[in-house]
């Protein structure tokens, strides 16, 4: 019964949560039923990335230009935080004023003591309301390191979508 109701409703459920819930009249305050029988969860779709995004604590604008980078560093106005493994560093090169934490550490690393964080990174420790650039090789670990950061709490965190490909692109243009 409650399964019927939901299917006369589909019609009026929004396209976003129809790809991924079905909800009917009884989930919603004063319908009739139970909630048990009337949620359908469905198979994932396109729109899932966007509906989560609407209620993540993920800043809306995370990424950083390249000229927003150099100003950053150039003011100290930022922890750049490179999350490729040391012989990434060794072999390719990195960012001067860069610190070095691997993307397997960032969690841990977070959420060390300062002169422990200091000892092994060789900077120091970020505070939660700092501003935080997350850089790799191509951008897609440093989004990874920055969804860590922001379940530990840290509030203004982004990354450099561009990476070290991108800044070395960009310095050789110069």
């Amino acid at each position: 019964m409650a399964l019927r109701r939901c299917w006369r409703l589909t019609g009026a459920v929004p396209r976003l949560l129809w790809n991924n819930t079905i909800l009917c009249e009884t989930c919603v305050p004063g319908g009739r039923g139970s909630v048990s029988g009337c949620v359908s969860t469905r198979p994932v779709y396109k729109n899932t990335e966007l509906l989560f995004r609407t209620f993540s604590s993920t800043p809306a604008s995370t990424d950083v230009s390249y000229e927003r980078l150099k100003e950053l560093l150039a003011g100290r106005k930022a922890v750049v935080i490179d999350v490729r493994e040391p012989w990434e560093l060794r072999e390719y090169g990195f960012i001067p004023g860069s610190i070095n934490i691997p993307l397997g550490q960032v969690n841990t690393a977070l959420q060390l003591g300062p002169e422990e964080f200091n000892e092994k990174y060789g900077g120091e420790l970020p505070q939660q309301t700092d501003n935080i650039v997350f850089t790799c090789l191509a951008g897609i670990r440093s989004k990874t390191a920055l969804d860590t950061a922001v379940t530990l709490g840290y509030k203004d965190v982004q990354h450099y979508p561009g990476g070290w490909q991108g800044w070395v692109k960009n310095e050789q243009h110069k």
